[in-house]
């Protein structure tokens, strides 16, 4: 029997596999996109798994998409050594957050349809674009507000939140360019 896709997810296909960590997260991608999943089930991924994972990464690529905190990061940071060309999706704290409990599954579909149509690949720049410097000159370091200048940013554009040090990796290793940094800067204010 042919599934009937409902029409909010009708024209979102993905081509590319989408990882993620829990059941709950998977349905919630599922609600939002037509795509394949595959499921870590946390940070013990098994041999078996990984084999899954390699074997999409390999036919038509993943996109590496964990909960905006701690756990998630740190599976994300496992995967993207294991399979450097997968692009990556994030969502912000405040759309992955319900009732205390932060996780893709808590975010709307149109938060994780936006998430994925911003999902990028990292690769690691010689010559960085952006600086220490612009992190301080930007705000976006040592200041009051600048953790939630890095996280509004970082929604702009599709990177997720991080540290100083983490949001700087990810400007020069996501690809963002000079214009689109001033583009979504100007529109903090």
């Amino acid at each position: 029997m042919k599934e009937i896709i409902p029409a909010a997810r009708a024209n979102r296909m993905i081509k590319e596999v989408i990882v993620v960590e829990g059941k709950d997260d998977e349905a919630a991608v599922k609600n939002a996109v037509e795509a394949e999943i595959i499921i870590t089930h946390g940070y013990g991924i098994s041999q078996k798994t990984y084999k899954r994972i390699e074997e999409a990464y390999n036919r038509c690529g993943i996109i590496i998409f964990t909960d905006p905190d701690y756990a998630g990061e740190n599976i994300r940071k496992k995967l993207s050594a294991r399979f450097p060309l997968a692009k990556h999706a994030f969502i912000s704290k405040e759309a992955g957050t319900k009732d205390d409990d932060i996780g893709v599954e808590n975010a709307s579909s149109a938060a994780i349809q936006k998430a994925l149509s911003g999902a990028r690949a990292e690769s690691v720049q010689k010559n960085p674009v952006f600086s220490m410097s612009d992190m301080v000159n930007g705000g976006l370091c040592g200041g009051e507000e600048a953790a939630l200048r890095r996280n509004r940013l970082g929604e702009i554009l599709g990177i997720g939140y991080g540290n100083t040090k983490t949001f700087l990796r990810r400007l020069n290793n996501y690809g963002i360019t000079v214009e689109e940094f001033k583009a979504a800067f100007n529109s903090l204010d």
